[in-house]
């Protein structure tokens, strides 16, 4: 074999791979083409059984001839055509992945810190203040995903109506309008955007009034931190349940969670959209908050998640030094789940399919809207587990998130 001529080498090549093309190609090749290519074929054998490498040659040249030919001849496509063609199927790909695999999700709201971080709003205690330098500022956008704004009141102004969430994809915007018929959008959450907007009627008070704004006094001249931008995991819960004390994404068709609602009531996200917190509870649970601690079926919660809510230390301790505490019906006194001492929250365990219940908290329990406002997550909300925390890559929580 090591001695065979390489005319030799390619003639047996060419004969083999012209038996696969027929093979292949069966189906769309002509009677009289298959003969035709079988006969040049049974030539070329000849000639290689002959020795004969000029024979071989003119043989081999008249089967690919015969091959390229035997096939109808169909439009080439343009490099234009090409280039859709391409984008068509990667975009199909992409959707299949988000749909049914790994989907991205950016963290709206601060509820999850110091776990995660969410959209914040920062505002220059100096009003004079200057954006940095133009270098600097496409360095804290790529690093941190931080942006500089300068918003100015063109007239004196007041919040006109409660915000309206305008987020489509990965971005997160807030549609304001105020008294002057201006409408601004600002790149945050709601709640974010409306405390900025606002202020306490008294220190510590949580109900909240509209700041005016004089003619050139700034709406905002600061800084927003993009938040967390995680994967999430959408094939996991096909195959396992989900664990007590895990971060999750879930979507909020059906559940009462907005407290931005004009008449001051928690309303239903009948459109639904997309909450990260902390599986606190699975079905057949009783949670009971007794600050610091959570208490489930009757003793303290111990998933290192929860724990390092409950024991507040370090970086858990600055956001939210009380651990876990009850939630604070604020101004209207209507009865929520887990706002009394001695209330407790049972998870239905027996339900029809897609009923059964969880309970979501957040890691900053004093700032977060969940499962002690409004109660349980049904199983058909569940989107997965969060993953992998993407990007921005200098706020230390980049990696796998636990």
């Amino acid at each position: 074999m090591f001695f065979t001529p390489k005319w030799k080498k390619e003639a047996k090549l060419l004969y083999k791979g012209a038996l696969k093309f027929l093979h292949y190609k069966r189906d769309l090749l002509k009677p009289d083409r298959i003969d035709e290519i079988q006969s040049r074929r049974a030539d070329l054998l000849e000639a290689i059984k002959a020795g004969s490498q000029e024979k071989a040659q003119e043989a081999s040249k008249q089967l690919r001839a015969t091959c390229e030919g035997a096939l109808p001849h169909f439009p080439q496509q343009s490099a234009w055509e090409e280039n859709v063609e391409v984008i068509f199927v990667a975009l199909v790909v992409a959707l299949g992945l988000r749909a049914y695999v790994i989907q991205p999700f950016r963290i709206p709201t601060g509820s999850m810190q110091p776990t995660l971080n969410g959209i914040t709003i920062h505002q220059n205690d100096d009003p004079q203040a200057k954006k940095p330098w133009l270098g600097r500022q496409a360095w804290d956008l790529v690093m941190r995903g931080r942006t500089y704004r300068h918003i100015i009141a063109e007239n004196d102004m007041q919040l006109a109506a409660p915000p309206v969430d305008k987020s489509w994809f990965l971005f997160t915007r807030t549609k304001v309008k105020f008294t002057n018929g201006q409408e601004l959008s600002f790149p945050a959450a709601v709640n974010e955007t409306y405390n900025l907007l606002t202020e306490p009627v008294s220190p510590g008070s949580e109900h909240r009034v509209p700041k005016l704004f004089k003619k050139g006094d700034p709406i905002l001249n600061g800084w927003v931190d993009t938040g967390d931008l995680v994967l999430v995991d959408k094939i996991s819960y096909h195959f396992r349940k989900p664990k007590r004390g895990e971060v999750f994404v879930f979507d909020t068709r059906g559940i009462h969670t907005n407290r931005r609602d004009p008449n001051d009531r928690l309303s239903d996200q009948t459109g639904g959209t997309h909450y990260i917190k902390r599986l606190c509870g699975v079905p057949g649970d009783t949670l009971e908050v007794q600050s610091p601690n959570l208490w489930i079926n009757g003793t303290i919660a111990q998933e290192p998640g929860i724990q390092r809510v409950i024991q507040a230390q370090g970086e858990y301790g600055k956001d939210n030094p009380n651990g876990y505490v009850l939630a604070d019906p604020g101004a209207t006194g209507y009865l929520l789940p887990l706002q009394r001492p001695g209330s407790k929250l049972t998870l239905a365990a027996e339900a029809k399919p897609g009923m059964r219940e969880y309970a979501a908290f957040g890691d900053n329990t004093g700032n977060s809207a969940d499962s002690r406002y409004w109660g349980s997550v049904k199983e058909f909300n569940l989107a997965g587990p969060a993953l992998f925390s993407l990007w921005p890559i200098t706020t230390g929580h980049w990696g796998f998130i636990r």
